[in-house]
């Protein structure tokens, strides 16, 4: 048998699970969860479907990885003199723009979290924020509670913005976030005064508003009303 000529050991070496990964996270952001078939994979990595079944068993596991893959920068341990609080709005931050980042993400937190909790992302966004939490002097009687208070909003509201967004894009394609929010707030501000005075109280709020800053608003809320307790 000839010995693989260069061209082939350069693609063997550079065909690697991290390589694979990258490709899909690629395919992902691109054409969404029913665009990632490994037939398309083979085609972008110019292999065939045996390479990539060596490193990744099925669809489920490399959209494992890919999830993995782009929320564990939110993961890292941040500076030694930070505060527990800062230390998860930073936490949620990284998460809120990663789901912003890459949309199909949002679906692939919720359904871990769902089926599968023992996998490798659920018990790190949970290790992460519950350090913190109890580094806040919350009993520890109230630990899951308070840590799975700050989880549920930081992918809830995260979730929520990124759908927001896509509707945008695919309901109103070529307007952009001010225009949409100031079609949203005038609307609402011409609703009947009797059945919606709050509504159209905080029709202004809704136009002028800052979607990052909203949601560490919203981080704030929760961590005060754990600390207080």
């Amino acid at each position: 048998m000839p010995p693989p000529t260069r061209r082939a050991q350069r693609r063997t070496e550079a065909l690697s699970r991290e390589r694979i990964v990258e490709a899909a996270v690629e395919l992902l952001d691109t054409a969404g969860e029913g665009g990632l078939t490994f037939r398309v994979l083979t085609e972008r990595l110019a292999t065939g479907a045996g390479a990539i079944y060596w490193h990744v068993a099925n669809k489920g596991e490399l959209l494992a990885a890919a999830t993995d893959a782009v929320v564990a920068p939110a993961l890292e341990p941040g500076g030694s003199q930070d505060s527990p609080q800062d230390e998860i709005r930073a936490v949620a931050l990284g998460l809120f723009d990663a789901i912003d980042a890459h949309p199909w993400l949002a679906t692939q937190l919720s359904a871990q979290f769902s089926r599968s909790p023992w996998g490798s992302v659920t018990p790190r966004i949970f290790e992460r924020i519950g350090r913190q939490v109890r580094a806040l002097d919350v009993p520890e009687s109230s630990w899951f509670t308070a840590t799975s208070a700050l989880v549920h909003y930081i992918l809830g509201a995260a979730a929520q913005n990124a759908a927001n967004a896509a509707s945008v894009r695919v309901h109103s394609p070529g307007v952009d976030r001010a225009e949409y929010l100031d079609a949203a707030a005038t609307a609402w501000e011409e609703l009947d005064p009797d059945d919606y005075p709050f509504t159209r109280a905080v029709a202004a709020q809704m136009r002028e508003h800052d979607d990052r800053e909203q949601f560490l608003g919203g981080i704030d809320l929760v961590l005060t009303g754990i600390t207080t307790r």
